[in-house]
């Protein structure tokens, strides 16, 4: 299929008001209003790209258009994002294009899923992302814009308007903005980057196909393995889709600092909870084996005939993403993504 191409156009407007009203009547916004993208602003976030404007970053369904350094610069002004932000907006909507990441899927299911940015490297502090308290909350300008910048392009780019080429069916408010960053300084072993094949210099984005996060409220677990227990049960349920296309995709799961260091406390490592949860966040066949069409995706292992066998969420423990974020007390959360595509992730390149 060949991509669409839009093109730019300079537009007159009397006042920011009056843009924003006629941003609004055309849809190019996520109802929220947006800053002006003047040709001036629009500039300098190229500039900070380090890349041409008509360069092509990636081809955005379900519209299959051509997503330029210069759409991208329009979309991160209109979402109010400073021009630092640019090499990270640009690492994303790249990896979110990646083929392995089937963007047209998560475009236009009827899946509440959205594209959630995990951010990790030295450039976390450089921009000033939040990955503290209240990491998936309001209130930090990197985080928020940067989630919406890519809203914005999933919409205006890619033609993902609810009810058109987004089909949600009640939809997400992780579809308004989603990134979050790494608490690296909190995590108790090496950094998520780095357990992806990356350097410590590097500052990396990942991209998931995330519902908005399940939390996990657990204050009186006296083990390590209590408390992943307890993150496990909320793996199991029965309404996210591992359950089904368990052979196809990957999920995350986002402890906080305190979970993370009494089971790091307890001479875990980050593969010993990846390999506890991929043995322990099962359902058995008997509970699941009705639940749709996709139990093809099991493990060829297992035996479909056995009821009382067990079906891990995952096809092997390495698809259970762990990440340490949050600040200050007992709370985790799990978030399950579509299920049936891969996570992406790209090195964050400036110039």
């Amino acid at each position: 299929m060949a991509a669409d191409t839009l093109r730019a156009e300079a537009l007159t407007f009397s006042s920011a008001d009056e843009v924003i009203e006629a941003f609004h009547e055309r849809r190019w916004t996520d109802g929220l209003p947006i800053i002006p993208p003047t040709e001036e602003r629009v500039r300098a976030m190229i500039d900070a790209a380090g890349r041409p404007g008509p360069d092509v970053v990636g081809v955005v369904p379900p519209r299959w258009a051509e997503a330029t350094v210069e759409h991208v610069a329009i979309n991160a002004v209109m979402a109010g994002c400073l021009p630092a932000y640019m090499p990270v907006l640009i690492a994303a909507i790249e990896a979110a294009c990646d083929p392995a990441f089937v963007l047209y899927s998560v475009q236009a299911t009827t899946h509440p899923c959205a594209v959630l940015m995990v951010v990790t490297g030295p450039i976390v502090e450089e921009l000033g992302l939040n990955y503290s308290h209240g990491v998936f909350a309001p209130g930090n300008r990197a985080n928020a814009s940067l989630g919406r910048a890519m809203r914005l392009v999933l919409i205006n780019v890619g033609g993902a308007i609810p009810g058109h080429g987004d089909q949600s069916t009640q939809g997400s408010p992780a579809k308004f903005s989603y990134c979050i960053a790494e608490n690296e300084a909190a995590t108790p072993w090496e950094p998520f980057r780095v357990e992806k094949g990356f350097s410590s210099e590097d500052s990396t984005v990942t991209v998931y196909s995330g519902e908005a996060p399940h939390n996990v409220n657990e204050h009186v677990c006296d083990s390590p393995f209590t408390t992943l227990r307890v993150i496990a049960s909320v793996m199991t349920t029965l309404a996210n889709n591992h359950v089904t296309g368990v052979s196809k995709g990957d999920c995350l799961v986002v402890l906080g600092p305190e979970h993370a260091h009494s089971i790091a406390a307890g001479g875990l490592s980050r593969r010993d909870v990846q390999t506890y949860f991929w043995e322990t966040a099962r359902n058995p066949v008997g509970r699941i084996h009705d639940r749709g069409p996709h139990t093809a995706n099991w493990p060829e292992w297992v035996n479909r005939e056995d009821m009382e066998a067990m079906v891990p969420i995952v096809a092997v423990p390495e698809d259970i993403h762990i990440l340490v974020a949050g600040g200050p007390g007992k709370h985790s959360c799990f978030i399950p993504t579509f299920g049936f595509q891969r996570s992406v992730t790209r090195r964050i390149e400036r110039g």
